[in-house]
């Protein structure tokens, strides 16, 4: 390790354990699954924290729910797997640009206070999740989107990995996390257990020896 890696460490601990990147879990509810035309219905990001030990922690969570942009494709099926009704008269929604506007400006604020460069996706089946963030910042031309283009971090890769378990609710299950499958497939419950099973996953290795040591 170098000088300026030593020097991360100390000084903010989360750019120093992930190369200067600092992870962001995230979950977007959807109107089907192609990224190009299917609405995004929620977004949830959860940013989080290490403390002087090393410890990962949830420190922080964007949660909105999203008007359909024009022309989107909403699938039935979609609607009855997440609950969602995007057409409720007191569903609370913003536009697609002016969430993630909004939201790409906290993890970036959250990425200056921690002396990251870049964020990295979070994501149970990250590929999905993703493909989403990227269409809507393309879709709207964002110029300032901080997350690395196509590097992210799989809990259903990190879960298979240390629990046998690849469902979010059984992986959660297997690391002693509790999970309520009647609030599952809202965004912001969705990333956040998704954010404990990462942060749990992470401390357990460095308890079991794994880097920082």
């Amino acid at each position: 390790m170098n000088l300026v890696e030593t020097n991360d460490i100390e000084s903010a601990p989360l750019a120093g354990r992930f190369r200067t990147f600092m992870p962001v879990v995230i979950d977007v509810e959807t109107g089907g699954f192609n990224a190009k035309t299917d609405a995004i219905l929620e977004v949830a990001a959860v940013i989080l924290a290490m403390d002087d030990q090393g410890k990962l922690d949830i420190e922080e969570t964007f949660f909105q729910r999203i008007i359909p942009f024009a022309g989107a494709n909403i699938e039935e099926a979609a609607l009855k797997f997440t609950g969602i009704d995007p057409y409720h008269p007191l569903r609370i929604a913003r536009g697609e640009k002016d969430v993630f506007q909004a939201m790409f400006k906290q993890v970036r604020t959250a990425m200056k206070s921690k002396a990251c460069k870049r964020a990295i996706l979070v994501g149970h089946n990250a590929h999905f999740d993703h493909g989403f963030v990227n269409a809507a910042s393309e879709r709207h031309g964002l110029k300032r989107n901080p997350f690395h283009p196509f590097s992210s971090f799989d809990t259903a890769t990190l879960a298979g990995l240390a629990y046998g378990q690849t469902v979010l609710s059984r992986a959660c299950e297997a690391a002693g996390i509790e999970f309520d499958s009647a609030e599952a497939h809202s965004a912001r419950y969705d990333a956040q257990k998704t954010a404990e099973l990462f942060c749990t996953i992470v401390n357990r290795w460095k308890d079991l020896g794994g880097w920082p040591g």
